[in-house]
């Protein structure tokens, strides 16, 4: 099973690859929505979490995670937004389209760990 992390920031791609990678997972990238639909076309047989931001150039987290749940090839696969957007209305939007689970930026190595292990229905780490 793969992770996918979808965020315009690269740095951020990097630190929840490097988290999954060490839960020992394969972890692929995508830094837009259009980006990661492609991904999701080619591999989304092999995703078993989306990690997703909020704030992107194009389509915005929203928008990809209607667009995920409202696919049946996809609609499966659990989504984690994770994102700056801690105010309760981003929550709310997020749960009421299909998000799984929600992490504010900043987060510890810990959390994100946790976060996604709890996702995936294995418990905290």
């Amino acid at each position: 099973m793969k992770l996918l992390t979808i965020d315009d920031s690269r740095t951020i791609r990097r630190v929840i690859s490097d988290i999954g990678t060490t839960l020992g997972y394969e972890v692929l990238e995508a830094e837009n929505g259009r980006m990661a639909l492609d991904v999701l076309t080619e591999s989304g047989q092999e995703i078993g979490l989306i990690l997703l931001d909020w704030n992107m150039p194009g389509m915005n987290g929203l928008e990809v995670l209607q667009t995920v749940k409202g696919d049946a090839r996809w609609q499966h696969i659990p989504v984690m937004m994770v994102t700056t957007e801690g105010e309760k209305e981003y929550i709310v939007k997020s749960i009421q389209a299909g998000a799984a689970h929600y992490l504010t930026k900043p987060f510890t190595q810990e959390d994100m760990a946790a976060r996604i292990m709890e996702t995936l229905g294995m418990g905290g780490a």
